[in-house]
């Protein structure tokens, strides 16, 4: 088990972890270490076990408003998901297509233009053959 070497707050310590963790545990002192320092630029020097304690306060409370967020964005794409989900199966719903009916008089009525029209045709046909 690998024994790491970190500093928080101006101070070491040695801390064990699982091999291959190595990274996780340095990134989390750096974490640490950030609030620790913003503590004791605030502050200043202060007992090792407070500050400690302080850095883990702010470090939770930061990470609960990750928490937060992350529960808002969850929901926010939960109703997003369901958006989707609808879109998706309107189109898949065929589309109802309505086609206007011409009634049978207006129907009737334009055959008996075409015949008249088609009648004034031939008689002019007709006529300019006579000429």
């Amino acid at each position: 088990m690998p024994e790491i070497r970190i500093s928080v707050g101006g101070r070491e310590f040695d801390v064990a972890c699982q091999e291959g963790e190595e990274h996780f545990l340095h990134a989390a002192a750096q974490s640490l270490d950030a609030e620790a320092q913003t503590l004791i630029k605030q502050i200043g020097r202060m007992p090792e076990g407070r500050m400690l304690l302080m850095a883990g306060l702010l470090l939770a409370d930061k990470a609960a408003g990750f928490e937060d967020r992350l529960r808002e964005m969850e929901r926010t794409l939960g109703a997003m998901q369901a958006q989707l989900e609808e879109a998706r199966e309107a189109a898949r719903t065929p589309t109802t297509i309505e086609v206007a009916r011409i009634p049978a008089e207006v129907t009737d009525t334009l055959a008996e233009l075409a015949a008249r029209a088609e009648a004034i045709a031939d008689a002019v046909d007709d006529h300019v053959t006579a000429l």
